[in-house]
């Protein structure tokens, strides 16, 4: 049954609360009223045309199939949790009628758990890190009274003292266990070295104790265990290490890890990360290096994921202080700059890339000492240059990518839309003979008591009229709205418009809005609505004209 759940069945899936024009949380009262409302629309016996027959009969019978999913419980807890290909499976019948719709939504958790642990099998999950360290130190040592100008000429000597290479592979052995095969090659200032790490990562508590907190929030605690083998031109060396973690409240967790080998080390830190920002606090006793690190990073509620982040870490080996940012520059990429400032390190800038499960680091060291020209260059020359590459490099590419993957997305819903364009001009057709037989609208286009809508569009405006290729992504669904009105109402959920019966998405993957003009009461009004935002109407803001 599981492997009859693709996960791209959504987009074949026709939405069936847009269809009848309900919410999700519609009651069946609602449904039955919206149901009975467009059969009396679309019933095949008002038309005496064959092909007028033929279209409303397909329209009668999208409703009618619409209704009965949603209306039968068990039918539409599959619906909501799965989509549509969900109900084409075979064994609900069987296996899932006796269930309610909790057990069901818990059965479908538990099939996508088994999926994951399936592709957690096949994975190897890689993660790769290259780092570049530059020396140019001469850019500002050489400007120090101290420093004693050496031999041929006077630009600054700039240089690749450090390099350093890894990669790692992970290999699932059970639910609980994994096996990690990582190595490493360095160099620097001409002597190299390298080694080859095999783990053993074994989760010996993956949930641990649970103590219920308050609606369903849950404190839990759990233990990692690992142990590896470093080989490398020293020899053969062993290591272990154990992590526990507990909740200490809904976003904070305490860390305790010990570890034991060539970095033998006892760390504990303190953890708050919130929707907003996110704080550590850390304390370690070890060899060579024992230390106490805070750090705090400030989250922008931005389309790019923008942070701020600042620390202070302070040990045997002096005092460093970081500061830096952090933003996303493409769908998979993630670009971070940090200037360190320490006593006795100097000023150094790192410049971080990471692409999908690759990370570039490139650390840049200026001046062995506190120079002020230097943590000066080191803040305000990165934040230039990104934003010139930002506004000349970046910009453009998203751009170009974006209409790219638009452009295959119109492609390939070709065929869907063209279909979707055939059933909403069939419903248009149906929709206009029904008004033509009804007295009642003849009655208030003739009384001008009703709500009539006299004109309406659906799609992606603009507002140079220049544009000719735009007026295209526009149609007119005038016919299919009056045939919503009801008690002179006309009332919207928030859905896509697109599955309205009569309408059709004439740009696939661009903002729609819709565009009304309509008249209630002898006063015209208009009003534009974004594509998922409910509408009701009459209203009467948006006057543009009135009669007395």
């Amino acid at each position: 049954m599981a492997a009859s759940l693709d996960d791209d069945f959504e987009s074949n899936n026709q939405d069936y609360y847009s269809l009848l024009n309900v919410r999700k949380e519609a009651t069946l009262e609602e449904l039955k009223a919206s149901y009975r409302r467009l059969c009396m629309l679309y019933h095949p016996d008002k038309h005496r045309d064959p092909e007028l027959k033929r279209q409303a009969e397909q329209l009668f019978n999208q409703v009618h199939q619409a209704y009965e999913v949603l209306s039968d419980a068990h039918s539409r807890a599959i619906y909501d949790i799965f989509g549509k290909k969900g109900l084409e499976v075979e064994g609900w019948e069987v296996v899932e009628r006796k269930r309610t719709p909790a057990e069901i939504r818990e059965e479908y958790e538990r099939l996508q758990r088994e999926r994951e642990e399936r592709r957690l099998q096949q994975r190897t999950n890689p993660k790769g890190t290259i780092s570049v360290g530059v020396d140019a130190t001469d850019l500002f040592d050489r400007y120090d009274e101290d420093f004693e100008e050496m031999p041929g000429g006077g630009f600054p000597h700039i240089e690749i003292n450090k390099m350093h290479i890894s990669q790692s592979i992970e290999a699932p052995l059970t639910n609980s266990d994994t096996a990690v095969l990582s190595g490493s090659l360095s160099t620097h200032n001409g002597n190299g070295g390298g080694n080859i790490n095999m783990t053993i990562r074994r989760v010996t508590s993956a949930k641990g104790t649970f103590l219920p907190l308050c609606n369903h929030m849950f404190l839990c605690s759990f233990l990692t265990a690992q142990c590896g083998l470093q080989f490398s031109p020293r020899g053969l060396r062993p290591s272990c290490s154990l992590m526990t973690a507990r909740h200490l409240d809904q976003n904070t967790m305490g860390y305790l890890q010990w570890r034991w080998g060539p970095n033998s080390a006892m760390t504990t830190s303190l953890v708050r990360d919130t929707k907003s920002s996110h704080f550590t606090l850390a304390l370690q006793l070890g060899v060579p290096h024992s230390y106490l690190m805070m750090s705090y990073q400030y989250k922008f509620q931005d389309e790019d994921q923008t942070k701020v982040k600042g620390s202070v870490k302070t040990g045997w080996f002096g005092t460093v202080v970081e500061y830096g940012a952090e933003r996303k520059i493409s769908r998979h990429s993630v670009l971070s700059a940090t200037v360190s400032i320490g006593v006795p390190q100097g000023v150094t800038l790192k410049i971080k890339l990471a692409r999908a499960s690759q990370t570039y680091l490139f650390p840049v060291h200026l001046t062995d000492q506190l120079l002020p020209s230097a943590v000066f260059y080191a803040t305000v020359g990165p934040l230039l240059v990104y934003m010139a590459v930002h506004r000349l490099v970046i910009i453009p590419y998203t751009q170009a990518q974006k209409e790219q993957e638009l452009e295959l997305q119109r492609k390939s819903s070709a065929t869907d839309i063209a279909k979707k364009k055939q059933e909403a001009e069939s419903a248009v057709s149906a929709h206009t003979l029904s008004m033509h037989n009804t007295r009642l609208f003849i009655a208030c286009v003739w009384g001008g008591g009703c709500l009539i809508i006299l004109n309406a569009w659906y799609g992606k405006f603009v507002s140079d009229t220049s544009q000719k290729q735009e007026k295209a992504k526009v149609i007119d669904v005038t016919v299919p709205l009056q045939c919503l009105v009801k008690d002179s109402k006309l009332i919207l959920t928030e859905a896509s418009k697109a599955g309205l019966p009569g309408f059709y998405d004439p740009c696939v993957g661009e903002e729609k809005s819709l565009k009304l003009l309509y008249q209630f009461r002898g006063v015209m009004h208009q009003v534009i609505s974004a594509d998922t935002e409910p509408l009701r109407i009459p209203k009467q803001s948006h006057r543009i004209e009135s009669e007395s």
